[in-house]
């Protein structure tokens, strides 16, 4: 086996959390420039358009293409990249594509140490916006393209502790926050962020909610970075 220290970094953002706000990393290594300075995640959460939320009449996970495709076309699956990204002391089967083992330290939904180790697993690849949420927010009326982006989108994919992940459900910022209190900026930041970056809108709840977190880290900045908003034609769903 082959082992890789800290894990290693995709093209999506890397946030690293002090103190409840976070410093957006580029694949570079590099903090990303946020136009306008501080305060970008509660400009973005402002601009979001408000409307009710549709029905989930019609929602299938099949709708957002088959899971874990290789959009970026690394010769990965999707879940290898956001592995290999947010674990630490991590190993691989062979090569350094299908990761077997590595430590989520620490968990941001829990602040938690989790272990990680491939076919008895306790860590869940979270799509920080639900499909389903996303589905009842614009989704539906996407071409297949657009919601396969989504499914497979970095920038929409965390490494989480499964039970936090599996309590979420599909709920949005109005109806679940992480337990650990010193992540709910950057969470609702990447909610922000993936919001505004496929053009999805919010309910007046979770609006409020997110104008609410983001107010009280008034510096927190955008997430920024992912793969482009629609998928190779190659990828198909139902």
């Amino acid at each position: 086996m082959r082992r890789l220290r800290g894990g290693a970094v995709v093209a999506a953002v890397v946030a690293l959390t002090v103190t409840g706000c976070t410093e957006e990393i580029n694949g570079s290594g590099e903090p990303e420039k946020t136009a306008g300075g501080g305060g970008a995640a509660l400009a973005a959460a402002e601009s979001l358009p408000v409307k009710g939320r549709s029905p989930k009449t019609g929602y299938e996970r099949g709708k957002f293409g088959s899971a874990w495709a290789d959009t970026d076309s690394n010769s990965c699956p999707t879940r290898d990249d956001i592995l290999k990204r947010d674990l630490k002391e991590v190993e691989f089967t062979d090569g350094t594509c299908k990761v077997s083992s590595g430590v989520l330290r620490p968990d941001p939904y829990t602040g938690k140490e989790i272990a990680f180790r491939r076919g008895r697993s306790q860590v869940d690849i979270d799509h920080v916006v639900a499909l389903s949420d996303a589905w009842q927010k614009g989704a539906a009326y996407w071409d297949a393209g657009k919601r396969i982006a989504l499914a497979n989108d970095p920038l929409n994919l965390l490494a989480v502790e499964a039970s936090a992940n599996r309590s979420k459900g599909d709920g949005d910022t109005a109806t679940w926050l992480p337990p650990n209190k010193g992540y709910r900026c950057a969470y609702v930041a990447a909610q922000v962020a993936v919001k505004k970056k496929y053009e999805l809108w919010v309910t007046a709840a979770e609006k409020a909610e997110m104008k609410k977190v983001l107010s009280t880290c008034p510096d927190q900045k955008l997430p920024s970075g992912g793969n482009p908003t629609k998928a190779p034609e190659r990828f198909q769903a139902r």
